[in-house]
């Protein structure tokens, strides 16, 4: 049996005294991964076996793990792990981290345990200790995904636990190996004309086929080597949704693309199956759209949407990419927070007086090493802030289609033919206004603050990445 850990993740081993899981852990997993009870234990009290240390080596425990999960670190907890209690703040700490948490359970017949406590000089433990341990075990098994375990691995006898492997893949936000260069396009807001007309101009062949529904579809061919990027709200507004559709779907499965979800599509796919979601102007346009196509195509539609991941770290960790922007804390990790910062960005819960979300301007606190780039509200023009650019320059409001070409940081944008939707909240200059007298202040600049002497006197720390915490001479 393979167990397929995600990594990086907490892993708890779970099972009574005898089950075999410091061995387990030794077999499959680096001495720095591992983070046994007993060593806690001792560590604190100079003996592995006294019971009475066990809240003081648990808060060590706990405060080890939650730094190296803070570093992205698969860590392994080797404890019993049969009591829910014990389990619940180590899946929250999994969760406080933005990482899965994993049990691997063995459940193994009780005479074997009590046969390797017996052999153990060091330890001895009556019988009624480890059937207690195996009831409580059976007990919480069942109900370990209502607690919060995304993959639960139970292995039932020794002669499975020495067939297991362990294989850990990455998450699915984590494509550090594709190197690129990539083409990261705008929300295109079923803006097909337009989109079709960026990626000629990107240097993509574009040529309609038969699709496997029946419809149209398109074979595209990318210049060598390049990826293109579409980062999300594929749909909604424009005339021409199921087209832009089918032509990122057919990218995609053809290893051509990648496609980020946006709010819009995630909307579509909730009523697409069934949710319960507003319908409003937008969404009706494009649910009748896909409604014309044929029946397959709605089946496609929900496959693909439901398979889209809330972001992607490419390149070595050097660029980021998301619909509505990834704050540095989040990136390369998976939970409901980073879901929803993917779609809707850092937004308060409030809403403004235009009924709009109120957001957090997250990118101009953003101090992160990788690229970010987004999209999501639109701008009248993209421009670089801290590291972060936003590319969704309102095509379907009749803006314009913009993609960023990486490693080059060109941008490359074309005119929308027609303003197909009014914006809430005005964002494009209104047509024949005169030019600002002053020269336009670039981002960084209207985010620039003004200096505080407090801020350069005085001893201060800087935390570095080879030396630590380093105080320079005054």
């Amino acid at each position: 049996m393979t167990l397929a850990i995600p990594a990086p993740s907490l892993v708890l081993l779970i099972g009574p005294s005898g089950s075999g899981k410091s061995t387990f852990a030794r077999a499959h997993f680096r001495p720095t991964e591992i983070l046994s009870s007993d060593a806690f234990r001792g560590w604190v009290s100079d003996d592995e076996n006294d019971q009475g240390a066990t809240k003081d080596a648990f808060e060590l425990l706990h405060a080890v793990a939650a730094k190296r999960l803070a570093r992205g670190r698969l860590t392994v907890i080797d404890a019993t792990n049969v009591q829910q209690e014990a389990r619940r703040p180590l899946v929250e700490l999994a969760r406080a981290h933005h990482l899965l948490p994993v049990a691997i359970v063995l459940d193994l017949p009780e005479r074997v345990c009590l046969e390797r406590n017996r052999a153990r000089p060091d330890r001895q433990l009556g019988p009624h200790v480890v059937q207690r341990q195996r009831q409580q075990l059976r007990e919480g098994l069942r109900g370990l995904g209502r607690e919060g375990f995304r993959s639960v691995h139970v292995l039932s006898s020794p002669e499975e636990v020495a067939a297991a492997t362990v294989a850990r893949h990455p998450l699915p936000v984590d494509k550090r190996g594709l190197h690129g260069p990539f083409d990261v396009v705008g929300d295109v807001h079923g803006c097909f004309d337009e989109l079709r007309e960026l990626l000629d101009r990107l240097g993509y062949g574009i040529v309609e086929t038969g699709d496997k529904d029946g419809g149209v579809g398109y074979a595209v061919t990318p210049p060598v080597g390049r990826t293109a990027v579409f980062l999300g709200d594929l749909v909604d507004r424009g005339p021409k949704t199921p087209q832009a559709l089918r032509l990122v779907m057919g990218m995609v499965a053809a290893g051509t693309a990648l496609c980020l979800p946006g709010n819009h599509d995630d909307k579509l796919l909730r009523a697409l199956i069934g949710r319960k979601v507003r319908i409003g102007r937008a969404l009706a346009g494009s649910m009748a759209q896909i409604d014309a196509e044929p029946p397959m195509f709605r089946e496609r539609v929900v496959a693909f949407l439901d398979g889209l991941v809330s972001h992607y770290v490419l390149d070595d960790g050097k660029l980021v990419v998301a619909h509505a922007g990834m704050k540095e804390a989040y990136q390369g990790r998976a939970s409901g927070a980073v879901h929803d910062f993917a779609l809707y960005g850092d937004t308060t819960g409030e809403k403004d007086e235009l009924g709009l979300p109120v957001r957090r301007d997250w990118a101009a606190a953003y101090r992160g090493e990788a690229m970010v780039v987004y999209g999501h509200t639109p701008v009248a023009a993209s421009e670089w802030l801290n590291r972060t650019i936003n590319i969704d320059t309102g095509c379907a409001f009749g803006g314009r289609l913009t993609a960023l070409r990486y490693p080059e940081q060109e941008l490359l944008s074309v005119p929308a033919r027609h303003a197909y939707a009014v914006p809430a909240r005005p964002f494009l200059p209104e047509p024949g206004a005169p030019q600002a007298a002053q020269p336009v202040r670039s981002a960084e600049q209207r985010n620039d603050k003004p200096l505080d002497l407090e801020d350069g006197v005085g001893k201060r720390t800087v935390e570095t990445r080879l030396a630590g915490r380093v105080t320079p001479p005054l």
